[in-house]
């Protein structure tokens, strides 16, 4: 006897109906999709590749640091640095100006009431807007302090050196000796063959540190912080990977692996330096006194620098427009004054100073605070 299935009689209206002819189907589907999927289904990943490059992303967030650092490095910074470069040069039709500039000025937070020139349709470019002058009463320098701030941005940190160590960020730190290369000054008497010590011109002194990030919104030109002499131009080609704190954490000695212009000399307590450290889109570091300086090119060799020495030149160099005609460089090096236009970046960076001062010096600076060119710094 062949048995035969039943089932309930529903209604016939069309909706119950329908829905009624669908449960076979849905069931059927659950069956071929879980036997499909042991079988031939394709994965997910393959059939979106969105999915695929967040999938690869997080599971790279797990490795070591090692390997997320080595996989930044081997990004070309150098060469988007100088793709940039030729984009910040070209010239913006009139039209175009306004609109792209002010786009720029709302996502930084650039105050353009300060700007030497506040119509935007005057800058032809976007290099030109980077390296905008601003009017003379908006930075007064600070008399009552020998030492102030070359440069708008943020303090990252500062404090006495210790062990010829220094530090980028808290808990980070670069070698000084790779930072600013091999001296050949005397020692000062001291028994210690440390590099931190050979800087040092006398005993009773001490050496500091001061590191200032400019951030894309920020005033790009850089002054001098104190009446000083400069004595030695000392340029390291190299990485220009971003100085943002963020990386700097998690990048061991990015100040010396990044390009660098270092400007070392004396001041009235012995050792001074003033370090523009280059980072991504910051190929062009320009100083004003130095028109040999050529930074970011093609090729270079790591580990590399090249000096010029102004202790043995006598000559005169231009100044930037607005500053004077000419500045004397004399068989002593290049005398700067404070509050001074020393030179500037393409788009922000790093200002590192490294200088040496008596014991009771004391900074008046709290770490992440925001300072601007001309205030001072510290005290005796």
């Amino acid at each position: 006897m062949c048995l035969r299935p039943t089932c309930t009689r529903v209604p016939t209206s069309s909706s119950t109906t329908g829905s009624w002819l669908q449960v076979p189907r849905l069931a059927l589907r659950h069956r071929l999709s879980a036997l499909s999927g042991s079988v031939c289904r394709p994965a997910a990943w393959r059939r979106r590749p969105l999915a695929f490059l967040c999938y690869v992303l997080s599971i790279s967030a797990l490795r070591p640091l090692a390997n997320r650092v080595a996989l930044y490095r081997s990004i070309p910074t150098r060469l988007l640095s100088r793709a940039w470069g030729r984009l910040n040069g070209l010239e913006l039709p009139t039209w175009l100006r306004k609109p792209v500039l002010s786009l720029y000025i709302w996502t930084f937070g650039v105050n353009m009431q300060e700007a030497a020139v506040e119509d935007l349709h005057h800058y032809r470019n976007l290099g030109e807007f980077f390296s905008r002058r601003l009017k003379p009463a908006v930075r007064p320098v600070c008399a009552s302090s020998f030492l102030i701030s070359p440069a708008d941005g943020r303090i990252l940190h500062f404090g006495r050196v210790k062990n010829s160590e220094v530090e980028q960020v808290k808990g980070v730190t670069y070698s000084l000796e790779n930072f600013l290369g091999p001296q050949t000054r005397q020692n000062n008497g001291s028994c210690s063959s440390s590099f931190r010590d050979l800087l040092l011109t006398s005993p009773d002194s001490d050496l500091y540190h001061v590191v200032v990030y400019l951030a894309p919104g920020d005033y790009h030109c850089f002054h001098s912080p104190a009446d000083w002499r400069v004595e030695l131009r000392r340029h390291f080609p190299g990485s220009l990977m971003s100085v943002n704190p963020g990386v700097a954490r998690w990048v061991k000695e990015l100040f010396c692996l990044n390009e660098r212009v270092a400007l070392i000399g004396q001041w009235q307590h012995g050792f001074f330096s003033l370090t523009a450290v280059g980072a991504t889109n910051v190929g062009s570091i320009r100083v004003y006194f130095d028109q040999e300086l050529q930074t970011n090119a093609p090729r270079y060799r790591k580990g590399s620098f090249h000096d010029r020495n102004y202790s043995t030149v006598c000559d005169q160099v231009l100044k930037p427009a607005g500053e004077g005609d000419v500045l004397s460089v004399d068989r002593g090096g290049v005398a700067l004054q404070k509050g001074e236009a020393v030179g500037e970046f393409n788009l922000g960076s790093t200002i590192v100073l490294l200088f040496e001062a008596p014991k009771d010096f004391s900074f008046d600076l709290t770490p992440g605070q925001r300072i601007r060119v001309g205030e001072g710094l510290g005290s005796l």
